[in-house]
């Protein structure tokens, strides 16, 4: 009687480990004849994506994913089921006009809430309707109506840098540009500025922002912990959740006071960027697509703008010839300051494309679905239903593409290759590029000139702590520097 403890513990034993073999192998079998398996990557990719949520968590995917390039070539495995590929044909192939490679569920995720609109969007047809409505009044022709408006802004930034580099010693382009970039897409999406930059302040509306973006990387990696949030009481996501309910709450009143007053007086309304569209009749977009799609436009037209500024001038800063010869190019523009003049200013033009080569905003992959039937890139085939990526971040340093690609170097572009063109993409390309992208560079265009025709002297600051490591890039979807400030003094 004393062996029957010993009999049944052994058989309990013998029958968990026949378990576990019925519930492992399958898995096991599947990895090692997973249809990714014979491409290069690290081996625990073929297993986990445990190591690539980690530097996403981080903020750090763009150099774990270019260290691998670096290791295994154009071609990595970074998931099972996620490749990453650096090479202009795939790009071109990828991101045509009219791909089959279509966005893939991570774009739902990143964006908080059920938001439906032209950039969250997987619907090719739902992204072809919208995007032939939005993009005429966000053209290059349409936007150049818009100047005044953008180049009043950018003065009172200036002006405002000024004032605090009077009283403090210094002056945070990176607060001031964020300022900047957002009352400009405010006005031009809603009608009316946020004015943070008279304020000197961010107001409720950009904290909100911040507070969903900050939770945005858990929505992407983790969503099932966003909707256990909305069951248990978990500070982290009521927090986000009363913010989501407060921005949705104050677009559609802005939104509707627009509406208001256009109704009432269609020659006095200021002109926006959806101005045309409140007549839903001809444009088809209810207001309930317009205040969706105006949301969309605060989040892409603010920390974009911003960083690529900041980082502008941070890197011109640290080149004295750089930044002698763009002082002395922008100085030469005779009053008044208008971005038809700086268009035909080359170096400017140079300096703009090296920040966005080195600090793309968006230097992370951008995922999209492998159609049915599969692709080759490189000599290997990938099958459908995976995920392929082409992040800008290993494009822009591929160095047979753009030599010695840590450099700062805006000579680059004065004669640039047809592979450079090919491989940049700071704005995405084909059908999905960014439809901010002339808004973009005017105030790109108009910042800097401004910035450096009042402030020749500026120069990188080393008060109140700051350092390099504050420049450090931190990236899940969008690009920021860590230490979110920099300071510069004259």
């Amino acid at each position: 009687m004393e062996s029957l403890p010993v009999l049944f513990s052994f058989a309990a034993s013998h029958w968990l480990a026949c378990l576990i073999g019925v519930v492992l192998i399958p898995i096991v079998y599947a990895r090692l004849t997973s249809p990714l398996s014979h491409l290069p990557g690290p081996e625990i990719s073929k297993w986990t994506s445990a190591v690539y949520t980690y530097y996403y968590l981080k903020g750090k995917i763009p150099n774990y994913v270019h260290a691998l390039h670096g290791k295994y070539g154009p071609i990595v495995r970074i998931t099972p089921d996620h490749v990453d590929i650096c090479d202009t044909d795939a790009v071109k192939e990828i991101h045509k006009t009219n791909s089959r490679f279509l966005k893939t569920d991570f774009y739902r995720k990143l964006v908080a809430g059920a938001a439906h609109n032209v950039f969250s969007t997987v619907d090719p047809k739902f992204h072809a309707d919208h995007r032939r409505l939005l993009a005429s009044p966000i053209s290059d022709s349409s936007i150049s109506r818009l100047e005044p408006v953008i180049a009043d802004r950018i003065r009172l930034t200036i002006r405002r840098m000024v004032e605090e580099m009077d009283s403090r010693g210094v002056a945070d382009v990176f607060k001031w540009w964020l300022f900047m970039a957002t009352d400009i897409i405010g006005q031009l999406s809603f009608g009316e500025s946020f004015g943070m930059l008279e304020s000197g302040k961010k107001n409720q509306y950009s904290l909100d922002m911040e507070n969903l973006s900050s939770v945005g990387a858990i929505r992407v990696t983790f969503p099932f912990l966003v909707k256990l949030g909305s069951y248990l009481p978990l500070p982290i996501f009521q927090k986000s959740a009363a913010s989501g309910k407060r921005l949705g709450m104050y677009a559609a009143k802005s939104v509707r006071q627009y509406q208001d007053s256009l109704t009432q007086n269609p020659s006095g309304a200021k002109p926006t960027l959806f101005t045309k569209l409140f007549d839903t009749e001809k444009s088809g977009m209810s207001f309930d697509d317009i205040r969706q799609e105006a949301q969309a436009y605060i989040v892409a037209g603010s920390d974009t703008t911003a960083v690529t500024l900041t980082y502008l001038i941070y890197k011109v800063c640290q080149n004295r010839h750089v930044q002698e010869k763009l002082v002395a190019e922008v100085a030469s523009v005779p009053e008044p300051v208008s971005d038809k003049t700086l268009r035909n200013l080359p170096y400017l033009s140079q300096v703009i494309s090296e920040t966005l080569r080195l600090y793309s905003t968006v230097p992370v992959g951008l995922p999209r679905l492998v159609p049915e039937g599969g692709a080759t890139f490189n000599g290997f085939f990938v099958p459908g239903g995976i995920t392929a990526a082409t992040q800008s971040y290993s494009l822009h340093r591929d160095p047979k593409i753009f030599p010695d690609p840590e450099r700062f170097y805006p000579e680059r572009w004065e004669s640039p290759t047809r592979e450079m063109k090919d491989a940049s993409l700071p704005f995405g390309g084909g059908s999905r590029i960014c439809l901010g992208i002339h808004l973009a560079r005017m105030e790109l265009r108009l910042a800097t000139a401004l910035f450096y025709r009042t402030m020749p002297d500026a120069r990188l600051s080393t008060k109140e702590g700051m350092s390099a490591s504050d420049m450090e890039m931190s990236a899940t979807f969008l690009m920021a520097p860590q230490g979110h400030r920099c300071l510069i003094e004259v």
